[in-house]
């Protein structure tokens, strides 16, 4: 299958290049080296913005019982899992744009699109009368930021050479993903300040709190303006990669048994990180809420999405160097071994528990963030330049139903059986069936795809 196809296959015109070829050294040197990372640091500023859009939504839900909706324990983890359901099915529509519409035309308009979100809980949130199907609408829409992932990084596959990859692909990963962590450090610091109308009283009994004054509307409208810049940064600056292919031409990745077991990989890794993303503030919440000096749930829940994203752009020149397979062994390993510790901590007698419940946590946060790094240096290497493309954007958008699936599995866990400690004892079996995988096909000696 070709990788690039040239201008007269229908690829004239402003919004694409003449020709690419970054395998070639001289034409690397001579231009394409700069146009390049031109585009990855366009593309990764509005991934970060999309990032912030998707999980906005968890960052405020520790508050709303406060300010005065009536929503119980089930409908907020539904709320936290809403996002989540969006990015994964978005996503797989994401997978098949750029070899259609291009980078320019799909980066800048589905940046654009993030607005409507947050325009949209910016008004809902100032009413606790707001009906939770409406909530629930503007939650699916908030998964709008999650979808674009799978169309930014196949593109970024396509401007970079495959020595480079890892590293490409980990920094605008990981730098999209510090958009978790921007969103659940500023949402505190943000509601607190007045600036624009509309003002909300937030009671907390348990913690001695009564009337405290909030504007939670401005978690949401912070993020408009910085929506609009990347949109137009985007439609100016960017430009696309000369490929074209059809839908039913990009679904040959589809018969390849590597696809599938790269999907599950990508689930350990990427899934567990957007998955507990989305429900660690809620954890803390309704773990350790109850006990008398309970921790507030968003001065630490930004601090493992934090730490993932770093890690996912430190290792990517990592697995450069030493291949990704590996790299994802170390993952996979430290996920098992953080998910059965953490069932230590996940059904509470005290508070004096939490340092436990948040240092496994944190652990969990780390392996996952080597973990996305390494499995992106993955594919690229088991694929060609177009399959490979699509195969990050199919990947990405299944394990993107992690916010959806770990939410409302915690949630109906928790339900059940007053804790999430059956959750993380099935999260380690699929762990190790994870492991057992990238061993077989890539790491171990004479290893099918060694990667």
């Amino acid at each position: 299958m070709a990788t690039q196809a040239l201008p007269e296959a229908g690829r004239t015109g402003a919004s694409w290049l003449s020709d690419w070829k970054p395998e070639d050294s001289a034409f690397w040197e001579a231009g394409g080296k700069a146009t390049a990372w031109k585009t990855l640091w366009v593309t990764t500023y509005c991934l970060l913005l999309a990032f912030a859009t998707w999980f906005v939504v968890s960052a405020v839900l520790v508050r709303l019982t406060g300010i005065g909706f009536k929503l119980d324990k089930g409908q907020l983890f539904w709320l936290a899992a809403m996002p989540g359901l969006a990015a994964g099915t978005l996503r797989i529509i994401h997978t098949f744009l750029i070899p259609i519409f291009g980078t320019r035309h799909t980066v800048a308009l589905s940046t654009l699109l993030l607005a409507i979100p947050c325009a949209g809980w910016a008004w809902a949130i100032q009413n606790p009368e707001t009906p939770f199907s409406v909530l629930m609408l503007l939650a699916f829409l908030a998964g709008l930021g999650g979808g674009n992932f799978s169309s930014f990084m196949p593109s970024t596959s396509l401007f970079f050479p495959k020595k480079q990859l890892g590293t490409a692909l980990g920094i605008q990963a990981g730098i999209g993903n510090f958009g978790v962590s921007v969103v659940q450090f500023l949402t505190p610091i943000v509601i607190g300040i007045g600036m624009v109308s509309g003002t909300q009283l937030f009671n907390d009994p348990k913690k001695n709190i009564h009337d405290k004054p909030l504007h939670l509307q401005n978690a949401f409208l912070i993020w408009i303006p910085l929506i609009v810049i990347g949109a137009i940064w985007a439609w100016i600056a960017l430009r696309s990669v000369p490929v074209k292919a059809t839908f039913r031409e990009q679904t040959d990745i589809f018969k390849e048994k590597h696809t599938w077991i790269m999907t599950a990989l990508y689930i350990m890794t990427f899934g567990s990180f957007s998955g507990f993303s989305a429900s660690f503030g809620l954890m803390i919440k309704e773990l350790y809420g109850k006990f008398p000096g309970a921790p507030d749930a968003l001065k630490y829940a930004f601090i493992g999405p934090f730490l993932g994203a770093l890690l996912r752009v430190l290792f990517g020149p990592v697995c450069d160097k030493i291949g990704g397979a590996k790299v994802t062994m170390l993952s996979g390993i430290g996920l098992t071994v953080c998910a059965v510790l953490a069932t230590r901590y996940t059904a509470p007698t005290s508070v004096d528990q939490f340092g436990g419940f948040l240092w496994t946590m944190l652990g969990l946060f780390f392996f996952s963030g080597i973990g996305n790094a390494s499995t992106f240096k993955q594919m690229p290497m088991i694929f060609p330049p177009r399959q490979a493309s699509g195969v990050i954007g199919w990947t990405s958008a299944i394990a993107a139903y992690g916010p959806f699936l770990f939410s409302v599995a915690i949630g109906s866990v928790i339900g059940a059986t007053g804790s999430p400690t059956a959750f993380f004892w099935a999260a380690a079996v699929f762990y190790l069936f994870c492991l057992v995988l990238n061993w077989h096909f890539y790491t171990r000696k004479g290893a099918e795809k060694p990667c």
